[in-house]
């Protein structure tokens, strides 16, 4: 292609690039295939610049078969993370996640028997009477057990300043322990029947 040839085809693509472009993107409604249809197109006519009789009609036939071909392409069909989120803000998981951690936290200063009997009670679902047959041991221990897991828990979350809220969503503030006459440290050291 000569020097001449190389202005015109500059000067094309400054005028039509844009045109172009929107053609593409209303052929297959991406702008990134879009913006992919029209360079590629405009790298073939690069290299007919000089045998065409009709370099628009040429682009513009050339742009919406090279739309249509980007979208059949299989890594068009495939479908990046960002396209699939939502265009209205979600609930931000970041307070259940934190909730999450301070129960987890909380649950691992209750003394091992009582936070088995916690776990399996609450979390698995099991009935007294199951928890019982898994641990080895009678219904009414894993019912004493389970009060004074969950009085310690609560001192523990209540040590620490943790509010709970239950499933209607009502906030259940706990006094400091400090404030109740209970040392937050005794919690975890000493025997939970003393919490009862």
């Amino acid at each position: 292609m000569e020097a001449g040839d190389n202005d015109g085809f500059r000067e094309f693509v400054r005028v039509r690039f844009e045109s172009l472009r929107a053609l593409a993107f209303l052929t297959c409604g991406d702008w990134q295939a879009a913006e992919d249809a029209v360079a590629g197109t405009l790298a073939r006519l690069y290299l007919r610049w000089d045998r065409v009789a009709s370099p628009e009609a040429y682009a513009r036939t050339m742009v919406v078969r090279a739309a249509i071909g980007e979208k059949r392409r299989p890594w068009r069909r495939e479908r990046s993370a960002g396209d699939l989120l939502p265009d209205v803000l979600g609930p931000d998981p970041a307070a259940d996640v934190d909730e999450r951690l301070r129960m987890r936290a909380a649950l691992a200063k209750v003394p091992p028997r009582q936070r088995a009997v916690l776990v399996l009670r609450f979390l698995e679902g099991l009935s007294v009477e199951e928890t019982a047959e898994v641990l080895g041991c009678r219904a009414g221990t894993v019912k004493s057990q389970c009060s004074r897991g969950l009085d310690t828990l609560r001192t523990v979350l209540a040590a620490e300043d943790i509010i709970i809220t239950d499933p209607e969503g009502n906030d259940h503030g706990l006094s400091r322990p400090r404030r109740a006459g209970i040392n937050p440290t005794d919690a975890v050291t000493a025997g939970p029947h003393q919490y009862r």
